[in-house]
């Protein structure tokens, strides 16, 4: 597989702009990490502030540098608007396997934003990752994220289980091969 990412690969869509997070996405992050909804399915405590969100801006950029995930912030073509983000990390080099992850202000979820994105993300993660397998790992609860793996092609894996060190309720797992996009 093929995770050095020393040129970050911006990823244009009809509508979008998938890109490397930056400082002046702080605010946003802020705003996605103290939202209860969103946090509710990604297992993450109400705990941000603004300083915490740059915080982690940093971090992720530190991940992307060391390859050990790619991060790019979903941002409107229009105006450069944060309306979340999607990455791709949990590398399993030996069987060619990427993990993705997303979540999105709730004020763009069902416009197609999200399906949109990760119609480019996987396209990238087989055709540049060279990934044999993309995994996501939703809570069985989020409904809406359930629907778009649907619709591009995951298959359901397992029945659902807890993630006690996440703090994540009835996590079920998801698969794309190559061949089924």
């Amino acid at each position: 597989m093929n995770i050095y990412f020393t040129n970050f690969p911006d990823l244009p869509t009809e509508r979008l702009h998938l890109r490397a997070i930056s400082e002046q996405d702080a605010e946003a992050i802020h705003k996605l990490q103290s939202d209860s909804v969103v946090n509710a399915f990604v297992g993450r405590n109400i705990t941000s502030t603004l300083e915490s969100a740059k915080a982690y801006v940093l971090r992720m950029r530190t991940l992307v540098q060391k390859n050990e995930c790619i991060y790019w912030v979903i941002a409107s073509k229009d105006n450069n608007t944060f309306i979340g983000s999607v990455c791709c990390w949990n590398f399993d080099l030996e069987n060619e396997i990427v993990e993705i992850g997303y979540e999105m202000l709730p004020e763009f979820q069902g416009k197609g934003f999200m399906t949109e994105a990760l119609k480019a993300v996987i396209e990238y993660t087989f055709g540049t990752i060279k990934a044999n397998l993309i995994t996501a790992f939703p809570s069985s609860d989020n409904n809406n994220s359930v629907a778009i793996l649907k619709k591009l092609d995951f298959v359901f894996e397992n029945e659902s289980y807890n993630n006690k060190h996440q703090n994540i309720k009835n996590l079920t797992t998801y698969t794309l091969r190559p061949q089924t996009h």
